[in-house]
């Protein structure tokens, strides 16, 4: 594997895991009624919480939840119960509700101090672990092993695509009030719905696969990866 190769298959796979334009919808609805600058300024937070907590593990690897005694898959199972109680509030239109108060002392509000109040409240669930999930974590752990072969040079072009995905998923999320003008107030309320059902899915998958890596024969082979025959 060449250089180059490093940082496109880093890129694209860490991108796909991330998804930032499948989470536009929740963005737009977690920053519902917010001012467009507050609205930049809480992606952008996020954007600078996602690479320096991908750089972190990307230098120390699995040495932390090593030290916690933490295997990565119960990381994954924590990660999907989180996702599933988030699916559950999105489902029930508790999602939109939660964060209602964004209207609520705009004026107010300096963009700082509302993007430091709604960030605070993003951390978890929708950075932590719907953006940044055991699958990124564990990407970022593989990949910086791969770049160890290119010495600093290597370690240099991992921190440059962290940087990088990290500075699309804000500017995707800056496109976010197109999505909420375009889809409206019902609208919205739909599509976090559905998003809300396909993340419970989505969950209990990751609950499975962490089962089925910490047993052995618990979880079927096909329930684990429903999809993996007809990629082959």
């Amino acid at each position: 594997m060449t250089e180059a190769n490093l940082a496109v298959n880093f890129f694209v796979a860490l991108f796909a895991l991330i998804d930032p334009i499948g989470n536009v919808p929740l963005f737009a609805a977690a920053t519902l009624g917010a001012a467009a600058a507050g609205r930049r300024m809480v992606a952008v937070y996020i954007g600078l919480f996602m690479a320096a907590f991908l750089i972190f593990f990307y230098f120390t690897g699995v040495g932390l939840l090593e030290f916690f005694g933490i295997s990565m898959p119960a990381f994954r199972i924590a990660g999907g119960i989180i996702l599933f109680i988030l699916g559950l509030d999105m489902v029930r239109d508790d999602f939109t509700t939660m964060f209602a108060d964004a209207a609520e002392g705009i004026e107010d509000q300096s963009p700082r101090a509302y993007a430091k109040q709604r960030f605070e409240r993003l951390i978890v669930p929708f950075a932590m672990p719907l953006l940044i999930g055991p699958g990124s974590i564990s990407t970022v752990i593989i990949y910086a092993a791969e770049a160890k072969d290119f010495g600093a040079a290597g370690m240099g072009i991992g921190v440059a695509v962290i940087a990088a995905v990290s500075l699309v998923t804000v500017l995707t999320f800056w496109a976010s009030p197109l999505v909420s003008k375009v889809l409206g107030r019902i609208g919205m309320s739909i599509v976090v719905r559905v998003l809300g059902l396909i993340l419970c899915a989505l969950a209990v998958q990751f609950v499975l696969v962490g089962v089925a890596d910490a047993t052995r024969g618990l979880i079927k082979n096909d329930a684990k990866a429903p999809y993996a025959e007809s990629h082959k």
